[in-house]
């Protein structure tokens, strides 16, 4: 029965033949059995019946142009004196049908037709002896009922289906509405473990360099040195580590850490620290807070220990020989401000401007984003008289 059905919806035109065929063959045995008299109105049933049936087989295929000759072979019954019979039923079929896939002006079409039809043909063929007025106004609306169900089925019908239509676009739209926000949220978690690993490792790699050069440089001479260098690198490999576990934790969704803690992302009060461990390292680095310090949001924090720690890579990197640098913490009522700057000979400029045409230069991009993530403002650039400056100012609320 569901091939049936399949194979009836997919020929659809093929199912109207048939019936067209079948009205046709009706008319016909309305015509033998003497229906019509003999003469003009016998000779012009047969066109009648044919464009009718011609209506119901093309109803779907045109059917503006199936109202239009429906119309016609209407206006040709009521000039040739043909009464209706049984192929005018083509009449409610086409009314259905314009209604429901036809323009919209041929939908208003077929409802005055519809509205009219009855009256016309009372009017024009002689009613019963003896009926009443009120009679054959009743008449005329039982006749007109049929073709107005007719038109208001086929309009509901319209209004259904491009109500499904609507929702079914609306579906679509929103589909492709979640493939993109996931595309983009998977840029954007893709770029922010980007930044989280360059920080880790170009600032604990280049510390680790930096010792082990000064450890190889001092093993004969001062040994004391050395071990401590190496002690240095020690320690600064397993903080390496440990991040990068955290940072790699973050990826494994749904596996938990093996001691069942999370490890804290770095905050402001860590800054200090940093500070401390740059200074092992042989860099000179003044640190100072001004301001009141008070609880801040945790993507401001992480931003500014971000921020501080890139900038001491760099000046460790491109600073030179006996450079030194110096951070600033200022709490003011709306933001935190950073200023960071050393007095070395700093990088090339294609290093931190636009990312440089070799792709070097993303610790400066990273900054940059972490910055315009939190809606706060980032200056880099060289300083007067030599050296490097990085000032930042983070506000406290978080951005939209």
């Amino acid at each position: 029965m569901q091939r049936l059905y399949d194979f009836l919806r997919r020929h659809p035109t093929g199912v109207d033949v048939f019936w067209a065929v079948v009205l046709l063959g009706l008319s016909g045995m309305s015509m033998a059995s003497g229906m019509y008299d003999a003469g003009r109105e016998e000779l012009l049933a047969i066109p009648v019946a044919l464009g009718l049936s011609t209506v119901v087989a093309l109803r779907r295929r045109v059917p503006e142009k199936m109202l239009l000759l429906a119309i016609a072979v209407g206006v040709l019954q009521l000039v040739g004196d043909v009464r209706p019979g049984i192929a005018d039923f083509a009449m409610l079929v086409i009314t259905f049908t314009v209604a429901t896939i036809g323009e919209r002006w041929a939908s208003r079409l077929a409802l005055i037709c519809s509205l009219s039809a009855a009256g016309l043909s009372q009017l024009r063929w002689d009613p019963e002896p003896g009926a009443s007025w009120p009679q054959l106004i009743f008449v005329t609306v039982i006749m007109t009922v049929p073709f107005v169900l007719a038109w208001v089925m086929g309009d509901s019908l319209r209004t259904r289906r491009a109500y499904f239509s609507q929702l079914e676009e609306r579906a679509a739209r929103l589909e492709r509405e979640r493939e993109a926000q996931s595309k983009v949220a998977v840029a954007a978690e893709r770029a922010r473990i980007a930044r989280e690993l360059h920080d880790v490792v170009a600032h604990n790699v280049s510390v680790m360099v930096v010792q082990a050069d000064g450890a190889a440089y001092v093993m004969d001479a001062a040994p004391d040195q050395a071990r401590q260098a190496l002690e240095t690198i020690s320690s600064t490999g397993r903080q390496a580590l440990a991040e990068m576990r955290r940072l790699l934790g973050v990826l494994r969704t749904g596996d938990t850490p093996e001691s069942g803690e999370y490890v804290p992302q770095p905050d402001v009060e860590q800054i200090e620290d940093l500070v401390e461990q740059v200074r092992r390292t042989g860099l000179a680095v003044d640190f100072k807070v001004e301001g009141t310090a008070r609880p801040l949001p945790s993507g401001v924090e992480l931003t500014a220990y971000r921020i501080v720690q890139e900038a001491l890579t760099n000046t460790r990197k491109h600073g030179g020989p006996d450079a030194g640098a110096s951070v600033r913490l200022v709490y003011f009522d709306d933001g935190l401000g950073l200023l960071v700057e050393d007095d070395g000979r700093g990088a090339a400029h294609e290093l931190y401007e636009d990312g440089g045409a070799d792709g070097a230069g993303h610790g400066m991009i990273g900054m940059r984003e972490r910055v315009g993530m939190v809606g706060g403002t980032l200056d880099a650039g060289p300083r007067p008289g030599g050296g490097f400056r990085i000032s930042a100012l983070l506000p406290l609320k978080p951005a939209d």
